[in-house]
């Protein structure tokens, strides 16, 4: 098993990353040797992965870090790097290894103080590995003070660090920071090759790992918790019945309201997984006895971890929205494809009825508003509208076609 296996559909990506990895191997070589540089070399010092959601950005980006830390002995006899068993592949990409350090947010945004110690640990040659290398999962969160502190070390990078970002978009990155970085672009990978890695890697049913990669869309991490966990199941049932509930006000700000407190009880259960051992850890690090008084001077890093719990408990609620906002918008997708006789597979199947309910029941017109309206959705709780009143327009919308 290569490192390249869990790339699912990105052959072009690959052979990018591939040959960029032959490359790196031997500019390190060349470099023990005292050999002079390649200067056609295809690796550089900053990649940018850019994608749609669920399209491997991040498992990319691992698999090229693992790669750059190849230390297979086939490497001599003409291998590529990346062969996925050796201790550089291995600590790669488990996330054990001392020079990959992999950034990601549970937060809102990623600020200026975190950059600054990553441009510090940027500056720093390989501890045990051939590169530095540094994977930011969510460089779109970068506030515009952080994306200025990460350019100058885009800019004037370490000789052997390596920094891998990963965005939705290019227009989600700084034009100065997109400018120094070489862009692969990522596509959503086929139903079929996702449903291959669930049956073949995960050992899902082959009807149920068809299922859930059509109806994510080709969503990789998605179709796996689909697939595997009756909770996300039963929140998308709940999800697509929101269509069909919307056909008075009362509807519309019950299903609102329903949509809200689902949410929050996801990022309810997940604070309740991470928030009391990140407590606990950080009450025994401050010298605190358990069920006793914390030591005097601690009062500000326990409010700094209080703060800390907070905004990830409304990035995930925010996350568990947009997900359901994003099954709604498949819902209509599917809808105004059977309306206009579409050869477009349809995503969601398993509610056949309900989409030949709705599909009769409106225009074309109706359809592509309603999706407008999700759209909106969206884009107020981008902007920090209350989520309940994003919600509650959007089901209002929904019901007015």
């Amino acid at each position: 098993m290569t490192v390249w296996d869990d790339l699912v559909g990105q052959d072009r990506v690959q052979e990018q990353l591939a040959a960029a990895a032959r490359d790196a191997d031997a500019l390190v070589t060349s470099v023990s040797d005292g050999k002079p540089l390649d200067q056609g070399s295809k690796m550089t010092h900053a990649w940018l992965f850019t994608g749609p959601p669920g399209s491997g950005r991040s498992t990319a980006a691992r698999a090229f870090a693992a790669a750059l830390q190849c230390t297979s002995p086939d490497r001599a006899l003409g291998g590529v790097p990346g062969c996925g068993f050796c201790d550089g592949c291995h600590t790669s990409l488990i996330g054990t290894h001392a020079d990959v350090q992999v950034i990601r947010t549970d937060l809102l945004s990623i600020g200026v103080k975190e950059t600054r110690d990553l441009v510090r640990r940027a500056q720093l040659s390989p501890a045990v590995g051939r590169w530095q290398v540094i994977v930011m999962e969510d460089a779109d969160r970068l506030t515009e003070g952080a994306g200025n502190v990460l350019l100058k070390a885009v800019e004037e990078p370490a000789p052997r660090t390596v920094w891998m970002l990963c965005a939705p978009s290019l227009e989600d990155v700084l034009p100065t920071i997109r400018s120094r970085c070489r862009h692969l672009t990522l596509s959503t990978p086929p139903v079929e090759a996702v449903a291959d890695v669930l049956i073949r890697r995960d050992g899902i049913d082959p009807e149920r790992a068809h299922a859930a990669a059509r109806a994510t869309q080709g969503h990789i991490g998605r179709a796996r918790r689909l697939a595997t966990d009756e909770r996300a199941r039963a929140r998308r049932a709940a999800v697509l019945k929101v269509p069909l509930r919307v056909a008075d006000v009362g509807g519309c700000l019950k299903a609102a309201q329903e949509l809200i407190d689902t949410a929050t009880d996801d990022a309810k259960q997940m604070a309740e997984e991470v928030d009391a051992k990140e407590t606990e850890d950080l009450k025994a690090a401050l010298g605190g006895v358990a069920g006793g008084r914390m030591p005097r001077g601690t009062a500000g890093a326990m409010k700094e971890l209080e703060d800390k719990q907070k905004r990830r408990k409304t990035r995930t609620q925010r996350d568990s929205l947009d997900l359901a906002l994003t099954e709604l918008t498949g819902f209509y997708r599917d809808v105004l494809a059977l309306q206009l006789g579409s050869k477009l597979a349809i995503a969601n199947a398993d509610v056949q009825d309900s989409l030949d309910r709705i599909a009769e029941s409106s225009t074309p017109a109706q359809t592509l508003r309603r999706i407008e309206s999700v759209f909106a959705c969206r884009e107020a709780m981008d902007r920090n509208v209350a989520p309940l009143l994003a919600v509650e327009a959007m089901t209002m919308a929904l019901r007015a076609g």
